[in-house]
């Protein structure tokens, strides 16, 4: 009877497979929006937001903000180096492709945000700013409870790349820095005539 022996590939070949696997993986988690997220380095130590109390945007941001250790969130503006003024934040649902009977069979979702940045003496430090953000989902009538789980979950992912994106722009803030008074040269003191002879 002949002994099976089990076959197995040399170490070099399972290093060199597993590369290709990685960089699926890698590429898959991009494709799903992950991100390393990092530490927020403000150029102001405190600041204000006018979120509302119970916005989860506001929550979120409140958050990554504080985790970084350089920055106060206020809770007026009273004090605050910089103020985080929210124009508008939206959120919308559109039909993107319809199926043989005219109905939705996939829609684009929207979530956008206008916010700018004053200082303490209502100087604009970022211009009002606008970023959007879309994610595509498809809609089966037979899974409407299964859809509307995907769709809360694409909302909060959106979410946190929205704070991701909120707090690269806050960094990239240049605050104005003091600037010295000029001051005049020195005036050059007039000759004194010779006395005459």
């Amino acid at each position: 009877m002949l002994n099976r022996m089990p076959l197995r590939m040399p170490a070099d070949s399972r290093n060199w497979l597993r590369w290709p696997l990685i960089l699926a993986m890698t590429a898959l988690l991009c494709a799903c929006g992950f991100h390393l997220r990092g530490t927020a380095n403000l150029p102001f130590k405190s600041l204000y937001m006018t979120f509302g109390a119970n916005s989860p945007l506001g929550i979120e941001l409140r958050r990554n903000i504080l985790a970084s250790g350089n920055t106060q969130v206020l809770s007026s503006a009273e004090g605050a180096e910089a103020t985080l003024d929210v124009l508008a934040e939206t959120r919308e649902k559109v039909i993107l492709t319809t199926n043989s009977s005219g109905r939705a069979s996939e829609y684009m979702l929207y979530y956008r945000l206008t916010f700018r940045v004053v200082d303490a003496q209502k100087k604009e430090l970022l211009p009002a700013t606008q970023i959007t953000l879309k994610r595509d989902i498809s809609y089966n009538s037979s899974q409407e409870l299964s859809k509307a789980a995907e769709e809360v979950l694409l909302y909060r992912d959106m979410q946190s790349d929205m704070v991701q994106q909120i707090l690269r722009r806050l960094a990239a803030i240049k605050t104005a820095q003091p600037t010295q008074p000029e001051t005049a040269p020195a005036a050059t003191p007039a000759p004194v005539p010779a006395p005459s002879k």
